[in-house]
């Protein structure tokens, strides 16, 4: 099944590092992890047939090292390299240097990567493709004077974006012109540290909006959708809790959003796994593209446990050369799932990181329940990384079934020697807006100032 793929490296670390050597030993392929000097002793290491040390603990030394990566593959005899997601997942650059060093690259060309990873150029392609935008500016704006003559025309509030990037970086929301002055420079500023591209556009705002998104999947010619999954509930932008399907769309909404998802990733000539994302408007019933992610997400899982597909491997498959091996009418979708992120930080103290020694572990298991993770008793979390520890994913027939799976792992997970996340996931379950699927993008963070006591009630620090 994963035709020319024999030996893959994994140029990411934890929980997707994990992920991506179990599929790939489910196809035959042996493994090469790499890994920074602060992970030899990672779980990643530990279950790949091979493992390389390419540097320092920082990642600019090490996991972000292109020339160390490389040699790596080239010193083990890899034939390919799959990148997990952040660090280089969506780095054009990178996979033009895989593929020009003779290896295959697990996910787009780097031309896809570049034309859809710049925010402003992929709103011309939805355009084009007919897929419906939020109201905006067309391309990236030159100059902070035009910026502001645009957001007036487009109407406050209104989202300063950064063409480049994600992870809610270079991101501001302006409710008015004196706001815009001042945070539209601040954008500018974050995007050019973070992406190294200071260029900005500008959104309306949809006040009560949800994050859905849809999962694709392409082979180059054809291309494939898997549903949506939902990703309302956020702070700061960044992505806490994740369900599939949305327990919000009309049916007609759902088969317009999965239609408009495949027709811009075919527009594309999309290739591997990617994700396309949407605001959706539950008072006007609205959707509109925000941004296609060209590299498999964090949240996948919720995905594969309505689908019954391994998305990773699927992804191998198709850059081992193998075309689509399913067709749109064989694809359903059954059961409601959950994913919450645990991360090691406290969420009654700011969501300060916490990085530790893990000490006990109980794991959650049982019928429907699947843990994505990197932990094992004793494991030293490193201080320089994403604070993710590992996933909780639930599913079952319908979500109030879910919700109360869910309620029943987090009562069996335990994670000691540092605090996690998961005191914040047993508070949300009693919100009765939630349990109700009443939420939108800007729900969680007033939510989360109105019931620290709760949080620190269900775990604290101590969980």
């Amino acid at each position: 099944m994963a035709g020319t793929i024999k030996k893959l490296l994994i140029a990411n670390r934890g929980e997707i590092a994990v992920r991506i050597i179990r599929a790939a030993r489910d196809l035959g392929i042996a493994t090469v992890q790499v890994h920074s000097e602060a992970d030899a002793e990672s779980r990643a290491v530990q279950m790949a047939d091979e493992a390389v040390d390419i540097g320092p603990p920082q990642a600019a030394k090490s996991y972000l090292n292109v020339e160390a990566i490389l040699n790596a593959a080239k010193k083990t005899g890899a034939d390919a390299i799959h990148p997990g997601y952040g660090f280089l997942a969506e780095n054009a650059d990178f996979a033009d240097a895989v593929v020009a060093a003779g290896l295959i690259f697990v996910g787009p060309s780097g031309d896809t990567i570049r034309l859809m990873g710049d925010k402003a150029a992929a709103r011309k392609e939805a355009k084009k493709a007919q897929v419906p935008t939020v109201p905006g500016s067309d391309g990236v704006i030159n100059g902070m004077e035009v910026a502001a003559s645009q957001a007036e025309a487009i109407g406050f509030p209104v989202m300063i974006k950064a063409a480049a990037g994600g992870g809610g970086r270079g991101i501001r929301v302006a409710q008015d012109a004196a706001e815009f002055s001042a945070l539209a420079p601040q954008a500018s500023s974050e995007a050019k540290a973070a992406f190294g591209d200071g260029g900005v556009y500008v959104e309306k705002v949809i006040e009560r909006a949800r994050h859905i998104e849809v999962q694709v999947l392409g082979d180059g010619e054809d291309v494939v959708h898997f549903y949506e999954r939902e990703c309302s509930l956020q702070r700061r932008r960044q992505k806490v809790w994740e369900e599939a399907p949305s327990a919000a769309l009309p049916e007609a909404v759902r088969d317009s959003l999965c239609t408009a998802a495949v027709a811009l990733a075919k527009a594309v000539r999309y290739k591997g796994a990617g994700t396309v994302e949407f605001l959706y408007d539950d008072e006007s019933g609205q959707f509109y593209f925000i941004e296609m992610n060209t590299r498999i997400q964090v949240e996948h899982p919720v995905t594969e446990m309505i689908c019954g597909v391994d998305l990773v491997a699927e992804m191998i498959a198709i850059a081992g050369g193998e075309k689509l091996r399913l067709r749109q009418e064989e694809i359903r979708r059954h059961g409601h799932a959950i994913e919450v992120r645990l991360n090691a930080e406290d969420p009654a103290n700011n969501f300060m990181p916490f990085p530790g020694i893990v000490g006990a572990l109980a794991v959650p298991s049982g019928p429907g329940v699947r843990f994505d993770h990197m932990l094992y008793p004793g494991y030293a979390v490193p201080p320089f990384y994403d604070s993710l520890l590992g996933k909780l994913i639930v599913w079952a027939e319908d979500r109030e079934s879910a919700l109360r799976r869910l309620e029943r792992a987090l009562s069996e997970l335990q994670v000691s020697g540092l605090p996690t996340t998961a005191p914040l996931f047993r508070a949300l379950l009693e919100s009765e807006e939630l349990r109700a699927s009443s939420v939108h993008t800007r729900w969680l963070e007033p939510w989360l100032e109105n019931n620290i006591d709760l949080i620190r009630q269900k775990g604290g620090a101590g969980a």
